[in-house]
This record gives structure tokens, sequence and C-alpha cells, in this order.
């Protein structure tokens, strides 16, 4: 038993926040049916790098998912879009605001049909607001919440995130949304419709840059490789490389003068006394560390914090963190069979349950690979199904 079994969710968006949902939602056993348009499907399904013809983009983010297309412009193709509606537990959308009314699959529709249902839509800017009729996209985000004016060096130009932070956060926000309405569905019978900004979605992860806005003006600026409340709590540099180290509280830093650098005078310098003395003087303290630091490697430093109990870690690339041990013991790294691609690794689960594990079932699905079978669940016969696809109805 998943811990969505028997949840019946369509899928009508594409490219990230929204497809990054559903997976979440089918890997934890929702049966997701994605509706892709006629033409190509998914625009994912052209992002390269490809094997054998197929855009590991894709595959990637859309496992454990059946693949339908429709011509949500023909009147006949929505007719079968509203019977799998009325089925339905969940609908996720990522149409720019108004595009669904122009296609009739918007909430109002969709509840007339079925009133339980959970209607999810994905936007830039919401479906209100002085800026809801403007695209969106997760680079856009980045520079409009402020998070842009923070990422990188003092003095430099504006860094992005290395990730797209905002479009998996909006997938994210969209999860537990709908699990939350589906609680209230359970309680009440009451559908609802949930409006998702991706460009609000981040706002409330700047929990220590609103407090210090919203207490004293305090505009927060980049920090680089350092925090902007504890030190040392930065990449600091060893013989070989750099290192993350978090002396986020009084005892760690304790322990690390001490029982690390085998300092315990640094912890009665008055520059360096409490965690507000410390980022005062960060500049210094960090000259200092490295200097002290520079005579062993990054992994003498590790077993030495490890050993006392001082958050510390390594500054990975892509491919070391794929093969970290702690990573692969934890199911982090899973492979599936994918029927063109072959064998092919992707990232695991992270929420690990003692009951109801979230599996991969299946990989991706190829462009329009289900029609035929949900259709046929449908009632539709090979006769009409054939006429559909000669009159480009379906695919």
């Amino acid at each position: 038993m998943l811990p969505l079994q028997d949840i019946k969710v369509l899928d009508v968006s594409q490219i990230m926040a929204g497809p990054y949902c559903t997976m979440v939602l089918a890997d934890m056993g929702a049966e997701v049916i994605k509706v892709e348009k006629l033409n190509g499907g998914d625009d994912s399904r052209q992002m390269g790098p490809y094997v054998n013809g197929e855009s590991t983009c894709f595959s990637q983010i859309n496992r454990n998912k059946k693949s339908i297309s429709l011509n949500l412009k023909d009147e006949r193709a929505r007719q079968i879009f509203y019977r799998l509606a009325a089925d339905a537990d969940v609908i996720v959308e990522n149409y720019r605001p108004g595009v669904t009314q122009s296609l009739s699959i918007d909430y109002d529709t969709i509840k007339a049909i079925n009133p339980g249902i959970v209607y999810c839509s994905i936007s830039g800017y919401g479906q209100t607001g002085p800026y809801s009729h403007r695209g969106g996209f997760d680079l856009v985000a980045q520079g409009m919440t402020g998070l842009m004016s923070m990422t990188g060096e003092a003095g430099r130009r504006p860094l992005k995130t290395g990730i797209a932070v905002y479009d998996i956060g909006g997938g994210i926000t969209a999860v537990y949304s709908i699990l939350a309405a589906h609680i209230h569905k359970m309680k009440t019978g009451e559908g609802q419709h949930i409006d998702i900004a991706i460009t609000e979605c981040g706002l409330p992860w700047f929990t220590w840059e609103a407090a210090a806005y919203f207490s004293e003006g305090t505009v927060p600026g980049p920090t680089g490789w350092r925090h902007r409340v504890s030190a040392p709590y930065q990449a600091v540099k060893a013989k070989d490389g750099y290192l993350m180290l978090g002396c986020a509280n009084q005892r760690t830093w304790e322990r690390f003068c001490g029982d690390v650098l085998k300092r315990p005078a640094l912890m009665e310098d008055p520059r360096f006394l409490t965690n507000y003395d410390r980022g005062q003087h960060v500049d210094e303290l960090e000259a200092l560390l490295e200097e002290l630091m520079a005579h062993q490697t990054v992994d003498e430093w590790l077993t030495l914090c490890d050993t006392a109990g001082v958050p510390a870690g390594p500054i990975n690339d892509f491919a070391q963190a794929m093969q970290d041990e702690h990573y692969l013991a934890r199911g982090m790294v899973e492979e599936m069979d994918h029927p063109v691609i072959g064998k092919m690794k992707t990232i695991g689960f992270p929420s690990k349950f003692s009951r109801t594990p979230a599996q991969i079932r299946s990989s991706a699905p190829l462009f329009a690979q289900h029609t035929d079978e949900v259709l046929e669940q449908l009632g539709l016969s090979d006769e009409e199904r054939d006429t559909l696809r000669a009159e480009g109805c379906i695919k």
C-alpha cells in the first residue's frame, strides 16, 4: 500500500514545476495521467541531452506516469478530458492565466462536472494581481524576490542559483497544498481551487532576512560563501581545497576551538567571544582560520570535525555527490529500465516512510504511450479511437 494509492491525478502541466509536483504524487502512489499536446507533447521532450533520441530531462521528472495526447482545442477531445476529470481527484495545470478558460478546462468548468475536484494552477505570478498576465519563469522569480541580490559576492554581478529553485519550490508548494486540500475534501467532500505563484512560493524561505528587514529595515546583500547570522558558518580553505564549516552555536564554536584546532585561547579572544562578535570580525576570523588550517587537508579536517561533533562537510561536484556512500546507502540514487534509453539512473525519493515507502514503479512514458489504454478504459472502441486519431483529435 502506497500513501496515495487510489488517488487519480490529471497532469496538464509541462517543463518543471507542475511535472515535479505530479512526479512526487506519483512516487507516493497516485495514478497520474499526463495529458500532452499533440505537437510533440511536453516541451521538455525537446530538451537534451538525449539517449537514443529520447530526452533524459523529460525522463528524470516524469517517472511513474501515463501519457496520453489530446487536442484540447477540439470539442471531442475536451469531452474525453471531461470524462477523465469526472473520475479524478486532482488536476494540475501550469498554463498562463486565462488559457484554461479559453480551452474550457478551467476550475469552474471542471467543478460543474466534479464538485470534489482539487484543482491546482501553477503560474508565474498567480491567477490574480497586477502581474498575473505576465509569463513567469524561475530566473525571473530569482530576480524579483531579491534572491539574486543576496547571491554571490558584494560588488560583483548578481548570480542566480545553480538549479531552478523556484520551479522546484513551486512544485513542492503545490504538493503540500494538494495534500492539505485533499484532507479537507476527505472531511467535507468539498473540492477547491489552489493558486500557486512561482514568484511567491520562495518568499517564506527568507526567514532570517525578513526578521532583519521588518524589525530594523536592514536590506540583506550578498554574503558570498558566508552566512549572514552565524560565524564561522561558511566555506573555509584548507591545504588542498575548501570545506564547509558550521559553527552555528556557541558550544560548537568552543568544540571547534578546543577539540579541532587545539587553540582554546581563541574562545577568550574578545573579537570572537560571541556569535555576534564573530560576525562583526568575520574577515579577521576567516583569515585566522585559513592560516591555522593551511597545514592539513580537507579530509583530515573533516575527520577531526566529525570526531569532535562539529558539523562540516566537503564541497562536492555533482558527480562526487552522486557517488557519495551515504546517499547510495540511503537509496538516493536508483536505477530504472526505460524502453528506449535502457537502464538509467535517477534521484531517489527523499522521505523514508516506515510503512508506506514511495516507489519508482515505472519509467517516464513515451509520448502518448497510454492513449489507447486510457481511452479503452473509458469505453472508446478501436474504431472510435482510429477515427479520432485520423482526424487529429488524439495522438
